[in-house]
């Protein structure tokens, strides 16, 4: 029995070796056809997968394309606005000396060449300092004196110089409120005491039978005769042998970036 069962093993060992043999004889022989087949088959299963994954692939490089190009131009428009800064602080700083050039050749033409004049530039305004009243940039050592007399435009007096420091001063303007200025009416040569309201603005009250006129001027005593302001408003009331005369400066203290001073 034993002899018989060691016998049907071997067989089944014999027939699977000669059936491993003759498959590997088959597939030597047809292998272009099988593998062709397996390869077929592999691409139709594996071609959706592909598909998918290059159109991911393809996305997610436009992707990081579009990203890195957004980030480009965001850096290139950055540069732009920053060069478009500068050249626009450029163009506006030449077009300042251009104009600061400008007045200060129209002030050199409209002063009389006979008086010494000192250039000073205004430090603050009305509306930064006390009212109707200058800070300017020259004083002491550039030969600056109390009660010396100051012009805007080159050639309209608009007030003295009340205090005096070692590079600057303050100037009171003759519109200070309250303040009072010797003028003379352009053509009539009378004398009259101009009164400061503030603000470049100045009050005169005068004699009906004068018949000053709105226009007229009025300028300070001397040899020359330097607008201090001209009549915009005459107040009158038939009861008053008086009437009210409003006066303004030709110039707009605002509107300043220089004055000069009068050296005696």
């Amino acid at each position: 029995m034993n002899y018989l069962h060691d016998k049907k093993i071997k067989n089944k060992k014999i027939f699977r070796i000669a059936s491993l043999i003759f498959l590997l004889i088959i597939l030597f022989y047809f292998r272009s056809s099988i593998w062709g087949g397996l390869s077929m088959l592999s691409h139709t299963v594996f071609r959706p997968v592909l598909a998918i994954g290059n159109s991911v692939g393809e996305k997610l490089s436009g992707a990081k394309a579009y990203f890195v190009s957004k980030s480009s131009l965001d850096h290139q428009n950055k540069n732009l606005k920053s060069q478009l800064s500068e050249q626009e602080a450029r163009t506006a700083n030449y077009n300042s000396i251009l104009a600061e050039n400008i007045d200060l050749k129209e002030i050199l033409n409209r002063k009389d060449p006979k008086i010494n004049m000192t250039l000073a530039a205004i430090l603050a305004k009305p509306h930064q300092s006390p009212y109707d009243t200058l800070i300017i940039d020259a004083g002491i050592k550039q030969g600056i004196q109390v009660n010396d007399m100051v012009f805007g435009l080159g050639n309209v007096p608009i007030g003295v110089v009340a205090e005096t420091y070692p590079n600057s001063s303050k100037v009171v303007l003759f519109s200070n409120s309250g303040r009072k200025t010797q003028v003379v009416i352009s053509g009539k040569n009378i004398f009259m005491e101009l009164v400061g309201r503030g603000g470049g603005n100045f009050e005169m009250i005068i004699q009906r039978d004068l018949a000053i006129t709105k226009g007229e001027e009025v300028v300070l005593p001397g040899i020359v005769p330097y607008v201090v302001a001209k009549v915009e408003t005459i107040i009158s009331d038939p009861r008053d042998p008086f009437v009210k005369a409003l006066l303004t400066s030709p110039v707009n203290i605002q509107e300043l970036k220089f004055v000069e001073i009068e050296i005696n």
